[in-house]
């Protein structure tokens, strides 16, 4: 396969690259699909509120948990093994052969699948009267939510130009922080407004507040279906240089374009990897952290933190691409990864600072500069494999990326945290150091892994440029 095929990210240069042909969409519309056009952001909102809504449906679970194990007469270990194992198992699964499908089918109609099957899949949790009805139904929530993102992130990638992509990404990364603050809301409504809802809607007076819970919040999926029938699927663009190169790569040739790649794309797997044990370590027991150690009451710890997590991981993600195109005026080609690097240092000191932090304030203000620093590398990067792979392969790699993060993030992240909690301190409060402890060297380690990456990087942009037709 030729080196052609690379792409660089570079501002001007990806835009120049990545300038494409203007087509028609197909089938569905005679109109030419514009980028950055009006319809491109109305888009995106869908495809926003889709992620979003797929986290809402996730982490419900994690709120009725004490009246699922009371109904269902099941243990703590069960209860996890739903929560954890029941649904990741099923999502790294699902994610490569979602890939696939995005990179060889209509991504509108592969999404619209998703969205039904998740939302039937989320009702049907709550139709369960049995743990394994329930770790079923979980397992299928988390196969359809698994075509999520790497459809967002190729129609994106065709439906926004190279200068816009970064900042229409970060917009969709909003999606896990938004959708894990809903499903508080979404979850604590349905909880408040349970008797009236029974008492108005016959066929729902039978169920107990939990399983009325998930049927409520699984049922907007399918008005979310019928607003994706508005999206057209777009003609892929291709760079102009690998116009002809627009067809489908078996399996093989994926696996082995990455392979050849390898320098680059592993150590942005394993990098986002450990990146993912802060994102899913700190919300996971920092709560436990304030409450065992600085006595805060649980409520004022779920309003609070629930409120760092929502503002300053939102604000994060928007300013991610701000700080990339400031690195690229000063010259930095590989500005999207440098500013990944720049700010998982200062996650690092972050992730240090919260055991020490004198009191609850303080640490939650370490936690939330934590927050914000891991939230920046999250558009820079995506964009960045986005561009610079061939179009019919950016479904592949995007579900890879996704696999790493919630394989190292979900198999290493708590657990780790937990054990060192356990088996090494023998105090449930001496938790928050070993959350300093796991976070603080997982965010080493990436930060290592993505600068590192920066030299491959680098080199695809110069083989770029020697192969680029004058």
């Amino acid at each position: 396969m030729d080196e052609s095929t690379n792409a660089s990210v570079g501002k001007s240069d990806a835009t120049e690259i990545f300038a494409s042909r203007v087509v028609p969409a197909p089938s569905l519309s005679s109109q030419r699909i514009v980028l950055d056009s009006v319809y491109s952001w109305y888009v995106l909102g869908i495809l926003t509120v889709s992620y979003s809504l797929a986290y809402i449906d996730r982490q419900l679970l994690n709120l009725l948990v004490d009246p699922i194990k009371h109904s269902l007469l099941i243990s703590d270990t069960q209860i996890s093994l739903i929560q954890g194992s029941a649904f990741i198992a099923a999502y790294l699964l699902a994610s490569p052969f979602f890939g696939r499908l995005v990179d060889s089918t209509n991504r509108r109609n592969v999404l619209l699948f998703g969205v039904c099957a998740w939302s039937i899949c989320t009702a049907l949790c709550g139709k369960a009267d049995t743990y394994s009805e329930l770790f079923i139904a979980r397992f299928g929530v988390g196969v359809s939510e698994a075509c999520a993102f790497p459809v967002g992130c190729s129609l994106i990638a065709d439906y926004f130009s190279a200068r816009r992509a970064a900042r229409a990404l970060s917009i969709l990364t909003l999606g896990p922080l938004l959708g894990g603050g809903f499903s508080l809301v979404a979850g604590g409504l349905v909880i408040a407004f349970a008797d009236s809802v029974r008492q108005h809607v016959p066929e729902f007076a039978n169920l107990v507040t939990w399983k009325l819970a998930f049927v409520l919040v699984g049922l907007p999926g399918f008005l979310l279906a019928l607003v994706l029938l508005t999206v057209r699927e777009p003609t892929r663009r291709v760079a102009l240089k690998a116009i002809a190169d627009d067809r489908k790569y078996t399996s093989r040739e994926a696996a082995a374009y990455i392979w050849a790649r390898r320098g680059f794309y592993m150590r942005i797997y394993f990098g986002i990897g450990m990146q993912a044990i802060v994102a899913l370590g700190v919300p996971t027991w920092l709560p436990s952290f304030l409450i065992r150690y600085h006595h805060v009451p649980p409520a004022l710890v779920g309003y609070h933190f629930g409120l760092l997590v929502v503002t300053c991981g939102s604000i994060g993600v928007v300013v991610g691409p701000w700080v990339s195109r400031l690195l690229e005026r000063k010259g930095y080609d590989d500005a999207a990864l440098r500013a990944s690097a720049m700010s998982m240092c200062l996650m690092t000191v972050a992730c240090a600072a919260i055991p020490v932090m004198p009191g609850p304030i303080s640490a939650l203000t370490a936690a939330a500069c934590a927050i914000f620093f891991w939230s920046i590398p999250a558009a820079n990067i995506t964009v960045a494999m986005q561009l610079g792979t061939p179009n019919r392969m950016r479904g592949v790699v995007s579900s890879l990326f996704t696999f790493f993060a919630q394989l190292i993030g979900f198999g290493i992240g708590p657990t780790a945290i937990a054990l060192i909690t356990d088996r090494i301190f023998h105090d449930p409060k001496m938790v928050g150091a070993s959350l300093g402890i796991v976070c603080s060297i997982a965010s080493a380690v990436a930060v290592l892994l993505i600068f590192s990456a920066l030299p491959q990087y680098r080199k695809l942009l110069d083989d770029e440029r020697h192969v680029r037709p004058s």
